[in-house]
């Protein structure tokens, strides 16, 4: 491993990467490959995987490699292994031999199967409602000494904002989409509404009994019910016009 990360150097890399990447798992594959550069040093190949826990499921995984990924694939498969573990309990989590730790028998016997000695998983400090983690893999049992442990921490530590960061834009991105969604979908009844009413000479109240009626014989949501509404008089899909 790489005896110091240079603060500055990571700083500059994920302040440009944040900027480039357009959703958080390009920046979180970036994020592992810088971290595979920065934490090891000559010709090795070198595996690390970042694992995303949101609601309490591997929701995203983004690794340096393939065979990265397979690894962390595994771990999301058996919802079970030291990552998911680093991240649910905020702890660095180490497995000096993978065939000999009985801890997650499963995935280590798998692990194992793919060549992997030993494993490293370090809890990143999000604050944000979510969790992630750094996994690290070694061909070789014993592959992570006292030192390489505290410079994968340290490199954690470094870079927990950014990740951060990136995690919260993410989460503001979801509920500006899930908003404009909803609104688009209310867009559509309202009109579907207005139709009913004039067409029936019903209130407000009554169009949308009728509208909810189709909705509940036909097993189709109410917002396609209204949208075939609105297309059954030569209408276009309703525009609904928002900045979020």
């Amino acid at each position: 491993m790489a005896d110091k990360v240079s603060a500055p150097t990571t700083v500059d890399y994920l302040q440009g990467l944040l900027l480039e990447t357009d959703d958080v798992e390009e920046f979180l594959t970036g994020f592992s490959r810088f971290a595979a550069s920065q934490l090891f040093a000559g010709p090795q190949d070198t595996l690390c995987g970042i694992t995303l826990l949101r609601n309490k499921h591997a929701s995203t995984v983004a690794s340096s490699n393939e065979r990265a990924r397979v690894l962390d694939e595994l771990q999301a498969a058996f919802a079970e292994g030291p990552c998911i573990t680093a991240c649910e309990e905020q702890r660095t989590v180490h497995v000096a031999d993978a065939r000999q730790d009985e801890r997650w028998g499963r995935y280590l016997a798998r692990a194992a199967e793919h060549g992997v000695g030993s494993i490293l998983a370090v809890p990143f400090a999000l604050q944000s409602g979510a969790r992630a983690a750094l996994n690290v893999y070694s061909a070789e049992p014993g592959g992570f000494t006292p030192e390489d442990i505290s410079a994968a921490e340290a490199f954690v530590a470094q870079t927990s904002q950014a990740l951060m960061l990136s995690v919260r834009l993410t989460q503001r991105s979801d509920s500006v989409s899930d908003l404009r969604s909803a609104m688009e979908s209310r867009t559509a009844i309202d009109i579907a509404i207005g139709i009913i009413m004039a067409q029936n000479r019903c209130t407000q109240a009554e169009a949308f009994t009728i509208l909810k009626s189709v909705s509940s014989s036909r097993n189709t949501k109410v917002r396609d019910i209204a949208a075939s509404v609105v297309a059954s008089i030569g209408q276009v899909e309703p525009e609904t016009h928002f900045d979020p």
